[in-house]
């Protein structure tokens, strides 16, 4: 399936996007971990990149493996690239989890003051204690 484009192999076309793209996340995902401000303007790219190059390196496997029936055993590099997998899926859940883990406490405490000033505006004095004081 991932043979060859045009005449061209498919291998070489997607792994250079996952060359750029996986050690881009790599260095975003530290910056971001380091840097907590950038998490807001920078943390969805570096997710989008880490997921790009997640999803084309099954693809570069194949490609890979289309690519050797025509060369021949590469030897070490394909045990290599199909263990690369196990690296970047870590590296896309914590990214991930560095980018929306700021966003869902935000939230968390903006859902508080819309109820709790609901509640005040709705009821504001009305409402007491139903026990008696003896």
């Amino acid at each position: 399936m991932f043979d060859l484009i045009d005449g061209l192999p498919v291998h070489p076309l997607v792994v250079h996007a996952v060359v750029v793209l996986l050690p881009l996340a790599v260095l975003g995902t530290l910056a971001i971990a380091v840097r907590p401000a950038w998490r807001a303007r920078y943390g969805h790219l570096v997710v989008a990149a880490g997921l790009v190059a997640t999803v084309l390196l099954p693809v570069a496997t194949s490609s890979g493996e289309a690519l050797e029936r025509h060369v021949g055993d590469p030897g070490a590099h394909a045990a290599l690239g199909e263990q690369l997998i196990w690296f970047a899926i870590p590296l896309l859940a914590l990214a991930t989890a560095l980018t929306w883990s700021g966003r869902r406490a935000a939230a968390g405490v903006q859902v508080y003051r819309v109820g709790d000033s609901g509640a005040r505006a709705a009821w504001g004095d009305q409402v007491t204690s139903s026990t008696t004081a003896p």
